[in-house]
């Protein structure tokens, strides 16, 4: 128990550049109140103690704006940065070193019986708003951007963006960055040429005019 919870201090404090001691982030930060509440919750919903894991949750929903089923299964140090508006449901599994933003959804999409909602994998992060619902995999390394919404796998060391979401490879290599905002999208830039292809031909028709 202690372990983890160095774990997740340490955590805030490399990944929050806002952060500025272990005392602060463990007595004033929501996010980590959350993950510290959801961890209790854990230990009483694995020993078949659920109401009392249900009530830790939902208490601390009330205290800090971030709901976490205690069904879930959570890795070491993970960041809810602000954390107003997170949601993660039972059967979301979501691996070591993540990174989620507010107003994030780990759902699923109300068709699914038993495994129904997404698995993170290692070094993961969410952007702002964004939506993964269902029981897929969200690869290692992987981004998903602010707004998002995933309905698909997203594979290892890729950045998924737009809605519905479409992946942007990275060649494999690891991205190093918490920027969830500026990240490409494929989709976008393209029509950006048609649009600037398009003027140009008008302009060629308006001139044949003359």
């Amino acid at each position: 128990m202690f372990k983890n919870l160095k774990n997740d201090l340490d955590a805030f404090l490399e990944r929050d550049p806002a952060a500025r001691s272990r005392l602060e982030v463990y007595l004033l930060y929501s996010g980590f109140k959350a993950v510290r509440s959801y961890r209790l919750a854990h230990w009483f919903y694995k020993h078949n103690m659920k109401f009392i894991a249900r009530w830790i949750s939902q208490n601390a929903r009330r205290r800090t704006g971030v709901e976490i089923h205690p069904g879930a299964q959570i890795g070491r140090g993970l960041v809810i940065d602000h954390g107003m508006g997170v949601v993660i449901g039972e059967t979301t599994i979501i691996g070591d070193n993540c990174t989620i933003y507010q107003n994030v959804t780990l759902g699923g999409t109300g068709k699914d019986h038993g495994k129904r909602h997404p698995t993170l994998g290692n070094n993961v992060l969410v952007g702002t708003g964004a939506k993964v619902l269902g029981p897929f995999k969200v690869g290692d390394n992987a981004r998903i951007a602010a707004g998002a919404v995933v309905l698909n796998e997203v594979p290892a060391d890729c950045t998924a963006v737009g809605v519905p979401a479409r992946i942007v490879r990275k060649g494999g290599v690891k991205v190093d960055t918490l920027d969830h905002i500026h990240v490409s999208d494929p989709v976008a830039q393209q029509m950006c040429k048609l649009e600037y292809e398009i003027d140009v031909l008008k302009k060629k028709l308006e001139e044949l005019e003359k």
